[in-house]
């Protein structure tokens, strides 16, 4: 838990987020292609369902980072508030100036730690807000997809009975032009 390791964690969740909001601007786009296919369809489908499988599977790793980043900064402000020691007498003074000058830079340095890590939680925070908002936008494709399928299902069982109505018109035509022959023949 160095601030080396939290700017690191900081800069992939970062490239993640932006990764995703490329990915899933791209999964947008894929979705208004017109005139595909059935396995076009299919491997599109496919694609949507593992990005949002994907992204879901990042939001916890983010929460988790968020949590992490919490709590290591409630154990730095904790550390801080012990930090306030109380000295008395002259010559005791002189001796503990020089420590406590260097105690209360440490305290400078942790309070800027703090309003950092602060500054930090909150891009993470409107961060996973981003991403929320884009996987609304794939739960809303994903429907639609699930809307388009359930047509394509009705247009084929549309088709079915008319195919079975069109065979059943035709039969009957065929014995009704059979029965004409038979009569222009007699």
């Amino acid at each position: 838990d160095t601030e080396r390791g939290r700017e690191r964690i900081h800069d992939l969740l970062e490239e993640t987020r932006e990764g995703f909001k490329e990915v899933g601007d791209g999964v947008k786009r894929a979705q208004t292609w017109p005139d595909l296919n059935p396995a076009q369809r299919y491997t599109n489908q496919k694609l949507s369902r593992e990005f949002a499988s994907a992204l879901s599977e990042f939001q916890v790793v983010q929460r988790r980072a968020i949590e992490r980043e919490r709590a290591s900064k409630a154990a730095l402000e904790e550390a801080q508030s012990g930090q306030s020691p109380s000295a008395e007498g002259g010559q005791q003074r002189q001796l503990l100036e020089e420590p406590r000058l260097a105690e209360q830079s440490e305290v400078d340095f942790q309070e800027n730690l703090i309003i950092e890590r602060e500054g930090e939680i909150r891009q993470i925070e409107q961060s996973v807000g981003e991403l929320n908002e884009l996987f609304r936008d794939v739960a809303h494709l994903v429907r639609d997809q699930g809307d388009m399928i359930d047509a394509i299902d009705i247009n084929v069982e549309n088709t079915l009975t008319d195919t079975r109505g069109a065979d059943t018109e035709l039969r009957s035509a065929s014995r009704y032009q059979k029965s004409a022959r038979n009569k222009a023949c007699c």
